[in-house]
């Protein structure tokens, strides 16, 4: 599980697009809290920087003439089988939108892409 850097979203083949869409969908739902190493530091941010994460991929999504299902559109949906956020409380938009996607993080994401065969 990974969240690639926001530079490399509209880059993404389609299967690592689709691929972080569940990912985050996972994340904003039960997966939320449960330890993975490439992704703790989401931990650590409100999840509504995580929605904001997800609309960047969804607007990637639709722009490829994909459609995402328009229920992840509200903060605090988190999937069928978790109940909503009751007070998820709005947090500014940043660039980036998670401090931790940073040039080595960039430089990382490309290597593990790179080690899959895609260039970017």
């Amino acid at each position: 599980m990974r969240l690639w850097h926001e530079a490399l979203i509209s880059k993404l083949p389609r299967q690592q697009l689709l691929g972080q869409h569940r990912e985050i969908a996972a994340l904003r739902g039960n997966g939320w809290g449960k330890k993975h190493a490439t992704v703790n530091y989401v931990f650590t941010h409100s999840p509504y920087k995580l929605y904001q994460f997800h609309m960047l991929v969804m607007s990637e999504m639709k722009r490829r003439g994909y459609k995402p299902d328009p229920k992840w559109c509200n903060p605090a949906y988190r999937g069928q089988n978790c109940p909503p956020y009751s007070n998820l409380e709005n947090v500014p938009l940043t660039s980036p939108i998670y401090p931790e996607h940073n040039d080595a993080y960039l430089r990382e994401c490309l290597n593990n892409l790179k080690e899959k065969g895609i260039h970017l």
